[in-house]
């Protein structure tokens, strides 16, 4: 088992070997990512990987993205510290974490109650106090929040779920894998004049979002 010292260590080679070097810049992220301690996330028996360049698997058939993606999501969310943000998919909450760090407010949806739980409990114990877990369909967004400035997906959708577009205010920015599981997109989708304007980051490849809601565009 690796030592605090090790993992550390691990965590200052993520943020240059995999984030800086890749081209993550905004320095509030790789501060984030530097600090946020990836290993209290991950199950047992993934702790000696925790700070590895790949999705580690979690309970539920979840799994906890790649450092570097996670840190293009939240790049790609332009977070000031005002914001509040809309996650969809708690999961193992580190996502969740990062996010805490960099924003005002964070309201994180999961379908699965003990994945939220134990991302409470995590985030409990890193002495967080500006989130809120709620066990739901992600696909509805949370309305009693709405708007938000920002709103976070992980996990791919085939389109958009009207619900989470609508519940951008304007102005504010959505980042979302949209496709099928053999050729999904990253996408910031910025809400301009009530529509929206998509920029392409990167291809990826995430778990189904699960939800009632049928895309409508």
């Amino acid at each position: 088992m690796f030592t605090p010292h090790e993992f550390d260590a691990a965590r200052r080679h993520m943020v240059e070997d995999q984030l800086r070097r890749r081209g993550i810049v905004d320095a509030r992220v790789l501060a984030a990512m530097g600090k946020v301690p990836r290993e209290l996330f991950v199950s047992e028996e993934e702790k000696a990987h925790s700070y590895a360049d790949r999705a580690l698997n979690i309970d539920f058939g979840q799994t906890i993205s790649q450092p570097y993606i996670v840190a293009l999501m939240t790049e790609a969310l332009e977070l000031s510290g005002a914001e509040s943000v809309l996650e969809i998919g708690t999961g193992s909450g580190y996502q969740t974490a990062v996010l805490c760090e960099l924003a005002q407010s964070v309201t994180s949806v999961e379908r699965h109650a003990g994945l939220s739980s134990r991302a409470q409990g995590a985030l409990h114990e890193l002495g967080y106090q500006n989130f809120t877990l709620i066990v739901d369909d992600g696909t509805y967004g949370w309305p009693e929040r709405a708007p938000y400035e920002r709103i976070i997906v992980t996990a791919a959708a085939q389109r958009v779920p009207q619900s989470l577009f609508s519940q951008i205010a304007e102005g504010g920015i959505l980042v979302i894998p949209l496709g099928a599981a053999e050729a999904q997109s990253l996408q910031a989708i910025r809400k301009v004049s009530g529509q929206p304007e998509a920029r392409e980051l990167t291809g990826c490849r995430f778990v189904p979002l699960v939800g009632s809601e049928e895309p409508r565009w």
